[in-house]
């Protein structure tokens, strides 16, 4: 059995892995705004922790770690979206996007190793986003974010070396959850911008709603926690998005990938 720390397990890709965690045997400590919206199940115990807060990470984990007496996995899963012209992004809107998919994660990030330096040995997963290579139109914010979290995972990677603790960039592709139901859409003040947005929000939600569900994602997670030696990187999610269509955007010169995501968006 290990001792696991959840961010957003409430919903969506955080609940499944938790479900699918505590099935294996595991004990896991989840995070949500609200602990009542954290099911009360046997070994799942809630934290109450808003990542928007950043003064708050700190002693919520020292509490659960407390609690745990250490932890083996840490995991960083919550996240937040928005959806408007990056042209009109609003600077409180971008600091609040990076506080949730950038900061918070980081300090956890840090937190971790400094726990798991002590015991030597651990395991930290960030869920960034196959939006980190192959960003979505008018998602300015959150593809940045991702991004910014795959690219310190990597760093982080070289970094450590040979160390006993292993970090992991989890890149979903399209899963389906409630997260675009939870998306801020901002009006713009420039008309020229709406009917593609339109046209793209189409796109992005059909794909939302025939992707697969967050189970699948769940089940790698539950998988890596019990590798010794996990990859550094892990897509996962529908075949062609994940496997096929990054192939095919590493080969294009970069004038052909701004085209091709023009024409699959519609944009």
């Amino acid at each position: 059995m290990k001792k696991i720390f959840l961010t957003g397990a409430s919903a969506g890709i955080g609940l499944a892995t938790a479900k699918a965690l505590l099935a294996r045997g595991h004990e896991v400590w989840g995070t949500s705004r609200d602990p009542v919206r954290v099911p009360q199940l046997e070994r799942l115990h809630a934290v109450a922790l808003d990542l928007s807060e950043a003064g708050s990470l700190q002693p919520a984990f020292a509490r659960a770690v407390a609690e745990a007496d250490g932890f083996d996995v840490v995991i960083n899963n919550a996240g937040s979206g928005h959806f408007g012209p990056a042209e009109f992004l609003p600077a409180e809107t971008l600091r609040a996007q990076f506080e949730i998919l950038v900061f918070a994660p980081v300090q956890l990030c840090q937190l971790a190793l400094q726990q798991m330096h002590r015991q030597q040995h651990g395991l930290i997963i960030n869920v960034s986003s196959l939006a980190s290579r192959l960003p979505l139109p008018f998602t300015a914010a959150y593809n940045a974010g991702k991004a910014a979290i795959a690219s310190w995972t990597l760093t982080t990677q070289l970094e450590l070396g040979d160390s006993p603790i292993r970090i992991v960039d989890l890149q979903p592709g399209d899963i389906r959850t409630d997260f675009n139901a939870a998306i801020r859409k901002d009006e713009t003040p420039d008309s020229s911008y709406g009917s593609r947005m339109q046209r793209a929000w189409d796109v992005i939600d059909r794909n939302m709603k025939t992707a697969p569900k967050a189970e699948l994602v769940a089940a790698r997670i539950a998988r890596l926690v019990e590798n010794s030696n996990p990859p550094p990187r892990v897509t996962v999610g529908d075949k062609f998005q994940t496997a096929i269509a990054p192939a095919i955007f590493s080969l294009l010169p970069p004038r052909a990938r701004v085209w091709g995501l023009r024409q699959y968006y519609r944009i």
